[in-house]
């Protein structure tokens, strides 16, 4: 590949990490955090309730018809589900109010995608994104205070971090498009997108530790204190694209700025087209990766937000052992994703596939897996240890979507590939709001397979949905309006004067030295 051939010198690192790569490693760090910061709260609530006061008010509440259908509910499986002690917090937080606490992030979330990525592709990528992580770290670090004085101020720090990661992925897609190779895409795209994995696993892992260990505000201190040294390393090591990095060798800003045609263009700060609303919204690979997000982000918090509650439920997981369970295919994911993003980039390179096989063949099996595994799960019955594979392997595939469908903006219209995350990702967000609800609905006073079975099978319809959707209308080539309303004589004549690099030859011997 060409990290291996294009030397780093210059970078901070020396010749040890070519600075795209640094740039992809922080921006797996930011993802990180965003998602770390995001989870939190859900482990931090079991320390900070009072449950005996919830246990006590609830048992007032039960009326003789909730007892009635419990009575006649379906079995669940026989298993260890132990309720351990746990030691109780100074808040009497209702159901309501800590769903509300809980989804009120994704208010934020919703309404500042499109405003972010307009304000990434206008004036800088690389400023949002250090207004994302700032915003977390400091709603996080006054969340304590604000749990204290009511629950109206933790809603809006909910409200403030969802604001903050609502920009990330448009943001991150429009530092993608400026900083990534064509033939490494898949790769820089996995590896910062695998970041929300990880992120999430172990921030579930640290919160408990520290919520266990000191104190339920230790959880908002510590990760929010931890998280200021990225903003530190962001400041001083990135920039918004290889022409005004300094830390970077001349050859591999040649490398970049040459595969994509940019050097000319990034150099005199060529401010970018409007956004050409009327073709992106007649666009057919547009539509295909809008299907695609939004149906794969219904099973993507179908299993990793809500599987582990029918491990509770239903396969009467102790909490222990769900906590193991629920962490290790955050892990495979990730080396699943950097795995495939690898294979896929290398048979790109070498003219054995096309990006638009590349990204159709990442975005089924991160569908079709899951929905074999949901579709075992609703027949495999009690046998833990089968269901406990079934929902590592459905996880592990998912990360295929890092380098699939998430990927795909930047190749369709890397202009305004922040603004097409942007849309794509708001719509796909409703799926968070929705699926808690859907499930809850299902499963209210009926906790059994039987209920999780219609969950499963709503699930593999939208799969199926996704992959043909995806399948008929994706494309890895990019679309003529990429390059605004401009008439297409006028664009080729900017094209011929601003990039003069971008020839064939030149095309071909960065193909050459990529091999």
């Amino acid at each position: 590949m060409g990290d291996q051939t294009v030397p780093a010198k210059g970078n901070v690192l020396g010749s040890l990490i070519p600075a795209r790569y640094i740039l992809a490693v922080l921006g797996s760090i930011a993802m990180a955090i965003i998602y770390g910061l995001k989870v939190n709260l859900s482990v931090a609530m079991v320390a900070m309730l009072n449950h005996s006061a919830l246990a006590h008010n609830a048992a007032s509440a039960v009326g003789a018809n909730e007892q009635h259908h419990q009575v006649n509910a379906e079995p669940v499986c026989q298993g260890s589900n132990s309720t351990e002690a746990v030691e109780d917090g100074p808040f009497i937080w209702s159901e309501p109010v800590q769903g509300i606490i809980l989804s009120c992030y994704f208010w934020g979330y919703l309404v500042s995608q499109v405003p972010g990525a307009r304000v990434a592709e206008s004036f800088s990528a690389r400023w949002v994104m250090f207004f994302s992580v700032l915003i977390n770290v400091v709603c996080t670090l006054l969340t304590p205070v604000a749990a204290k004085m009511h629950y109206v101020a933790m809603i809006v720090m909910r409200i403030g971090e969802g604001i903050g990661g609502g920009v990330t992925f448009p943001a991150m897609h429009v530092m993608l498009a400026s900083w990534a190779p064509p033939n490494e895409r898949s790769v820089m795209s996995a590896i910062v997108y695998a970041g929300t994995a990880l992120g999430t696993v172990i921030s579930m892992l640290m919160a408990g530790v520290l919520a266990g260990t000191l104190g339920w505000e230790s959880v908002f201190y510590v990760m929010g204190g931890l998280s200021c040294l990225w903003m530190v390393l962001w400041l001083w090591l990135i920039q918004d694209t290889p022409t005004k990095q300094a830390l970077i060798s001349q050859e591999e800003r040649d490398l970049i700025t040459t595969s994509l045609g940019t050097g000319a263009a990034s150099a005199h700060n060529e401010p970018k087209p409007p956004v050409p609303w009327r073709k992106v919204f007649t666009s057919a690979p547009f539509y295909g990766i809008l299907i695609a997000h939004m149906c794969n982000n219904w099973g993507w918090y179908m299993l990793l937000i809500e599987l582990p509650f029918y491990m509770k439920q239903v396969l009467q997981f102790n909490i222990k052992e769900n906590a193991v369970v629920t962490a290790i295919p955050f892990l495979t994911m990730w080396f699943f994703s950097m795995a495939l993003s690898k294979t896929l980039d290398a048979l790109r390179s070498r003219g054995k596939i096309t990006t638009t096989i590349a990204r159709k063949t990442a975005t089924f099996i991160a569908s079709a897996v899951p929905m074999g595994c949901l579709l075992a799960l609703c027949y495999i019955g009690c046998q833990r240890g089968l269901a406990v594979a079934l929902m590592t392997i459905g996880i592990t595939a998912i990360g295929g979507m890092f380098c699939g469908l998430l990927s795909n903006h930047i190749d369709i219209a890397p202009n305004y590939a922040g603004t097409l995350m942007a849309i794509t990702n708001t719509a796909a967000t409703l799926s968070g709001i929705i699926v808690p609800i859907f499930v809850g609905q299902i499963t209210h006073g009926n906790q059994t397979i039987g209920a999780w079975r219609v969950i499963f099978f709503v699930t593999i319809a939208l799969y199926v949905v996704e992959i043909v959707a995806y399948l008929l209308l994706a494309s890895g080539e990019e679309q003529p309006w990429n390059k605004g309303d401009k008439p297409a004589s006028s664009i080729e004549a900017a094209e011929a004067e601003a990039t003069p690099l971008n020839t064939k030859e030149s095309k071909q011997s960065y193909n050459g030295q990529d091999q």
